[in-house]
Order: C-alpha cells, then structure tokens, then sequence
C-alpha cells in the first residue's frame, strides 16, 4: 500500500516570473468577508436511491467555492504559496476523519471548537487568513470537506502559477538530484512554468518509480520493475506473476 509523504519537490525555471507570492507587503484582507453566501449546512428530507449523487455534487461546489474565496483572500494579501502551505498543514490534521467529526457535531460546544481551532493554528502556524477560513468552515459545519477544498485551492494554486504538479511513486525515497530530473522532464513534456513534485513510497512496484501528472493525474510514466515484469509475463504469454 502506498505511503503518501509529506515532503515536497518544487522546480522553478531560472528566469521565472515573480512568485505569486511576492510583491507589496501583506495587506489585511478578510476571508470571512469574501466568504459571505458560501453554502452552509442545510437540513433536508432523506434522499432517495436516485438522489445519491446529488450531496457529493453538492460537496464538490461547496468545496470549489470555499477555495475560490480563500484564493481571493490570499491573492490580495500576496500569500499564495504560503496559504498553500497552510492548506496543506489541514490536510494532513483532517485527514484524521475524527477532527472533522468533532467540529461537525452541532452538540459540542462551540467554545470547544475555538478551543481547538487555536490549538491547531498555534501549532501550526496558520496565517490569520487561514484561521479566519477554518473558522468559516466550523461555522458553517463543512469540517468534512476540508481535504477537498485543499485540493480545490490547490488547482486555484496551480493554475495561477503555471505550475504542474506530479506525483512520484517509488520504493525508497528518491535522491534530491533525481526528483530534480523527474521535475525537469516533467516540465519538458508539459511546458509549466513550475513543477511541483509529491512523493510517496510503494514497496510493490519492487524497484524504479511512476510519474502520475496532468489534471487528475490523466498522464502516466511507469518505469518500475513491477511494470517491466508484467511485460515480459505478456509476451510470452507466462501466467500472472505473483509480486
């Protein structure tokens, strides 16, 4: 099973244009007033077989509106990447489904929830943008979709940057010096202004690696010995390999 990894590998061209985080200093921007008329919790009759699709569709536009406002925020502020990095510090706090459980269930109190949400921006160093949204969110009893919403701003993110990201896969860690080839052809094949490379560590695919990229990961580079295995079993017509 793979083992997503927190780090990341970022390529810049030389003569890149200015960071999207650059520029005048930070001015106050707030992001529960561009927030305002962003979907909140609406109690409603039980759905019908048919209707199963329709609170995932619901979560996905609330996600993208949640992103796009806190993407305003932080373009006026000139915090992009570092917003980014925000996001991807809750990413990582909600991926445990009990933190989203917690600020959704209308019976803890709300005292309770502040009390967390300052942990939680103390510990983690969230910009007050951030916690202005985290709040947003709590509020509006949308915990559960914050690893969506990460992924939203982060195609807000990317695309006002010219940036492609692409996912590594490998056995162990790959060296900085290979991640930078890995992002150089990446960029070669894509024509990004930036490369953004996530890793993560698979012990099935044996020995080499995989580069998953484009929008949904729709393009796939495998030169893992798993693959090249595969191959061999095919043109000789040799029974699956057991791995």
């Amino acid at each position: 099973m793979a083992t997503l990894r927190l780090a990341s590998f970022t390529l810049r061209p030389a003569a890149a244009a200015a960071s999207p985080s650059s520029g005048a200093a930070p001015r106050s921007a707030s992001f529960a007033r561009a927030a305002r008329g962003l979907p909140s919790l609406r109690l409603a009759p039980p759905h019908r077989r048919g209707d199963l699709a329709r609170p995932r569709a619901a979560a996905d536009a609330a996600a993208e509106s949640y992103a796009s406002a806190l993407s305003e925020v932080a373009a006026e502020n000139g915090t992009l990447e570092k917003t980014l990095s925000d996001m991807e510090k809750l990413e990582k706090i909600f991926a445990d489904e009990a933190v989203a459980e917690f600020f959704d269930n209308p019976t803890v109190p709300r005292e309770e929830k502040t009390q967390l949400i300052d942990e939680i921006a103390k510990s983690s160093e969230l910009q007050p943008h951030v916690v202005n949204f985290l709040n947003v969110v709590v509020d509006n009893f949308r915990a559960g979709i914050v690893p969506q919403i990460v992924t939203e701003f982060e195609n807000v993110y990317n695309a006002l940057s010219g940036t492609e990201v692409a996912t590594v896969t490998s056995v162990v860690q790959l060296e900085s010096k290979d991640l930078a080839q890995i992002a150089q052809h990446v960029q070669k094949m894509t024509g990004a202004q930036n490369v953004r490379l996530k890793t993560q560590l698979n012990p099935e695919l044996i020995a080499g690696f995989t580069v998953q990229y484009g929008r949904d990961g729709s393009n796939f580079i495998d030169m893992s010995v798993r693959k090249q295995i595969e191959e061999i079993a095919s043109e000789f017509e040799l029974p699956s390999v057991a791995l």
